[in-house]
């Protein structure tokens, strides 16, 4: 069969990104950060997360659609590189692709079920972004009790407020855009799958 370009360039695009996670574990490893270590080797684990999803249902995921969890893994990976502390908007970007991620999820989840997109957008960027920040906060606290390198880092009260932000920003794209960033194939397989559903009930 042949494979078009666009799926091809995805395919290498995604190869690359899980290469650069990869390379930040390294140098996570090389420079003793153990932040950015862990990250980064989560960040990898968390690429496959399509391919599970494609096992255990009808779905097909797009490589762009790899290419997107890849990417915002890799933003992630390389901030605890440097980037958090050096550059002032990075953060928000991450936070902006994590929201995204999460709000496209849970569109195609609602999608799924018949449930209200919007509704169920909003509560899972917001509900998830509180309790991430709450883990950052907990995580930074009990390293620094026991005079360890924290993996996660919070920068205070102003900084999780805009965290929580951009989380939301990033649940109005999707709810402004949810269905294109899904594309027709993966809302069709969205359909057949619900179909089935109804037939086996």
């Amino acid at each position: 069969m042949t494979v078009d370009p666009s799926t091809r360039a995805g395919r290498a695009t995604d190869r690359a990104l899980r290469l650069g996670l990869l390379a930040v574990a390294v140098a996570g490893l090389r420079r003793r950060d153990p932040g950015a270590f862990v990250n980064a080797l989560v960040g990898f684990a968390a690429t496959f997360l399509p391919d599970v999803l494609e096992r255990r249902t009808v779905l097909s995921v797009r490589p762009r659609h790899r290419v997107w969890v890849s990417a915002a893994s890799l933003l992630h990976a390389i901030g605890m590189l440097g980037p958090y502390d050096e550059t002032w908007w990075w953060d928000h970007l991450t936070h902006l692709c994590s929201a995204s991620l999460v709000g496209t999820a849970a569109h195609l989840f609602a999608r799924r079920r018949g449930h209200d997109t919007t509704r169920t957008v909003l509560a899972a960027t917001l509900g998830l972004g509180v309790l991430w920040e709450a883990m950052e906060y907990a995580v930074h606290r009990t390293a620094r009790r026991f005079g360890l390198e924290p993996l996660l880092v919070t920068y205070g009260p102003r900084d999780t407020a805009l965290d929580l932000v951009f989380d939301a920003l990033g649940g109005l794209c999707v709810v402004a855009f949810g269905d294109r960033l899904l594309g027709d194939r993966l809302l069709e397989d969205v359909e057949d799958e619900k179909g089935t559903a109804a037939r086996g009930d």
